[in-house]
């Protein structure tokens, strides 16, 4: 029988979860978990703004796993993207956002460097690097963590990430956005 103690124990400590996928993505999928995100905020009646912050990190984290998504036996980067998402309401009614894929060695350095950055710049801050990174075309449409993740900063209240070694060159990357 299999033990769902731990989703329990998610459950539990951090509320309702309203979406959660872990496996292979596509852009037909997201949209499809985009529309059914649609219907979860509209029947838990979350106000427009949340909601929006809401698609949008989805959308962001989702496309962030489709760009960096590795193979965790061999290291490749792979046509069919991996990862887990998972989208809940807190206890204290606030949302949080939760993905999860494995990333080479390159990748986990520019994105360490650029989430670090995050961390360390006020709200003003992320704002007036977002103007400056779309003004400029650099990063937006590049692998390297780019405006993207200004975007999620902007959208949220904080992040946290974390990267496990899997090996010397491979790293499961975890990312969290508290709404």
């Amino acid at each position: 029988m299999m033990d769902v103690s731990k989703l329990q124990a998610i459950l539990e400590n951090d509320g309702i979860v309203f979406l959660s996928y872990g496996g292979f993505l596509t852009q037909s999928l997201i949209v499809g978990m985009t529309e059914a995100l649609e219907k979860e905020t509209e029947t838990a009646a979350i106000n427009m703004k949340t909601a929006n912050n809401i698609y949008t990190i989805f959308i962001e984290l989702s496309q962030n796993m489709m760009t960096y998504s590795l193979s965790p036996e061999e290291g490749e980067q792979r046509s069919d993207a991996n990862g887990l998402i998972l989208v809940g309401k807190q206890q204290d009614d606030s949302y949080y956002l939760l993905s999860q894929n494995v990333m080479g060695l390159e990748g986990k350095e520019k994105l360490e460097k650029k989430l670090q950055g995050i961390l360390e710049t006020d709200l003003a801050g992320i704002k007036k690097l977002y103007r400056e990174a779309r003004r400029s075309g650099k990063d937006t449409h590049s692998k390297g963590g780019g405006i993207g993740f200004y975007e999620i900063a902007k959208r949220c209240q904080s992040i946290e990430f974390d990267f496990k070694p899997l090996n010397n060159d491979k790293f499961t990357f975890k990312f969290k956005a508290n709404i």
